[in-house]
């Protein structure tokens, strides 16, 4: 199943789904990483990372590919599970962007950019990456920023939110309004955030190896980026989000050697999510070949597989069904429980009209892997392809109770409503959309359209009520967050 934004931190600081749960431990931390209490309490970081990520999700580009989602995930929630002082859950996204970034905002929520995934030489680089923004959120390092400028004034931590928002829509103007808003005080955000980098540096080299990758690789994606960066006019934004002394590489790399070393491999998800990313979601043929160069460069098993995953996507996406379905059947038949692999052929048996083999092969996976999101929402989008809108909206209603954050299974919902010519909940589900975008008004709006058309039904009537309600408090909720 095809489908496909989210920020924040500081001015030189901008650290940076499925929900991966709290984690309670008694590890020690650095000390530095609790004062934060006093301006800001978790539940008001889980609060604050709400409202930001439903704006994010209303004007950035958020990446709502299901099978992207569930292995950016899976690799955070492996991170999660070793990091230290687990205090929020953690929602990872990827945002389409040519922009080499990643970041991290209040109550756990991490964003990588998806030129970053490409970049990275393999998993080990990408996960000391999010380890590093792991770090910064489990250290509340913007809780302490927050903490730090109420201190010297607080029209500076204001100003500065604001243009951290402008940077969503326009990230050129919005960098430019930041340097204008901390120009009065460069030299202590400077300090403040180097410090804030080591820290991140420290704790996700330690998450990093708890979770069984190279910490030799937070080492080599630092002095990747500062040898490509080397003769450029302007180096990329993370190293203008994350700055890179020459000490902190020393520092980084120190402490990596400091591990026992060891070598592991890039697992083929891995691969296969840096072809989807590629093929399906971006636009330029010359990135494609590039990937398809560097696979063959490294020539192992999993490459080779993918290569071939490769060329199946370009088949599918250039509507050549019949091609994919030659390129991805043997892989299939040799991995018939490989999720990238039964979500594909799922899309080509949709294509060339053979909905009910998509929904048998969707049913037996799904055996194999029932926790998987991806499978569930493709058997989903299945069942109303063939009509079967009823089977559709059980299992939707499922999902939904279960992802109520996840826009593609009310995305789904609405299709499988407007089919049923079920309008009043067609509109609610809308409704559940607008709202996951911040877009309350708007959310209740609808809703009280949707109570028009529902007249007669109790039931109905008084859901529609109950989240009106829910609504309305969030709006007045979050209405001190735009002040």
């Amino acid at each position: 199943m095809k489908k496909c934004i989210a920020l924040f931190l500081s001015a030189s600081m901008l650290f940076p789904a499925a929900t991966i749960p709290v984690r309670a431990n008694n590890i020690n931390l650095p000390d530095i990483g609790t004062t934060a209490a006093a301006t800001l309490s978790i539940g008001q970081e889980i609060e604050m990372g709400d409202y930001y990520t439903r704006m994010l999700r209303g004007s950035a580009p958020i990446i709502n590919d299901p099978m992207l989602n569930e292995y950016i995930n899976s690799l955070g929630s492996k991170l999660v599970a070793h990091a230290d002082s687990v205090q929020t859950p953690f929602h990872f996204y990827i945002m389409q962007s040519d922009v080499l970034n990643a970041f991290a905002y209040f109550g756990g929520n991490v964003v990588v950019h998806s030129r970053l995934i490409i970049d990275t030489d393999d998993e080990n680089q990408l996960a000391s990456v999010m380890a590093h923004e792991i770090g910064h959120v489990t250290q509340r390092h913007l809780a302490r920023a927050m903490e730090a400028r109420n201190k010297n004034s607080p029209y500076i931590w204001g100003a500065t939110l604001g243009s951290l928002l402008l940077a969503l829509a326009n990230p050129e103007a919005g960098i430019a309004a930041i340097s204008g808003t901390i120009a009065g005080s460069a030299q202590s955000q400077i300090s403040f955030t180097q410090s804030n980098e080591q820290e991140a540096d420290r704790v996700g080299l330690r998450t990093l190896a708890k979770s069984g990758f190279e910490p030799a690789a937070s080492a080599s994606f630092l002095q990747k980026l500062s040898d490509e960066t080397r003769f450029m006019s302007k180096p990329p934004e993370m190293l203008l989000t994350h700055p890179l002394p020459d000490s902190r590489l020393s520092d980084v790399r120190s402490r990596a050697n400091q591990y026992p070393k060891k070598h592991v491999a890039s697992s083929l998800d891995y691969y296969l999510a840096k072809a989807r990313l590629v093929a399906l979601i971006g636009n330029n043929k010359n990135a494609v070949q590039l990937l398809l160069k560097d696979y063959q460069k490294i020539d192992n098993p999993q490459t080779k597989i993918a290569i071939t995953y490769t060329a199946a996507l370009i088949d599918y996406r250039g509507q050549n069904y019949s091609g994919a379905k030659a390129k991805l059947q043997p892989l299939l038949e040799q991995d018939p429980t490989n999720v990238w692999f039964v979500d594909l052929m799922t899309d080509l048996d949709l294509s060339l009209n053979n909905k009910n083999l998509a929904i048998s092969r969707l049913q037996a996976a799904i055996k194999a892997n029932p926790n998987n999101t991806a499978l569930q929402l493709n058997l989903a989008n299945s069942y109303i392809e063939n009509q079967e809108y009823q089977k559709a909206t059980g299992l939707l209603h499922r999902y939904t109770h279960e992802h109520s954050d996840d826009i593609n299974g009310w995305d789904l919902l609405v299709q499988a409503y407007e089919n049923q010519r079920q309008r009043a909940q067609e509109m609610a589900a809308r409704a559940e959309i607008i709202a996951l975008q911040g877009q309350y008004p708007q959310a209740i709006n609808l809703l009280q359209n949707a109570k028009n058309q529902a007249q007669g039904n109790s039931l109905l009537l008084a859901r529609f009520d109950a989240r009106i309600t829910d609504f309305q408090q969030l709006q007045t909720r979050y209405a001190a967050y735009k002040r």
